[in-house]
């Protein structure tokens, strides 16, 4: 039977607004993976979304004008990661452990 993970993620404005994200994984991801990601995150610990193809999650906090506002910027940062449980089977897949790993090496 395969594995699969969620990996958690945030997004918190300047205003200390918060917004959650998770991603299933194909394959078992540890926090080891996350440690050995972070030379790749700005300071250890933030990363742009767009720049790995991982959904920002920005726009969940803008008002009815659907636009940005001066709390808004591109940071986000991993929360947690768990095995998947039943439920979270019903995402989408967002790709493989292996994959992640080589868009953080790569990115833009």
């Amino acid at each position: 039977m395969e594995k699969y993970t969620v990996l958690e993620y945030q997004y918190r404005d300047a205003g200390n607004y918060k917004a959650s994200g998770e991603l299933l994984i194909k394959g078992e991801l540890t926090k080891n993976v996350l440690d050995m990601l972070a030379p790749y995150l700005y300071d250890n610990e933030y990363f742009i979304p767009d720049e790995v193809g991982i959904p920002p999650l920005q726009s969940i906090l803008w008002d009815e004008s659907g636009e940005p506002n001066e709390d808004d910027h591109e940071w986000h940062s991993f929360q947690s990661v768990r095995k998947a449980c039943p439920e979270d089977l019903l995402l989408p897949v967002w790709g493989t452990k292996e994959e992640l790993i080589l868009r953080f090496q790569n990115k833009k």
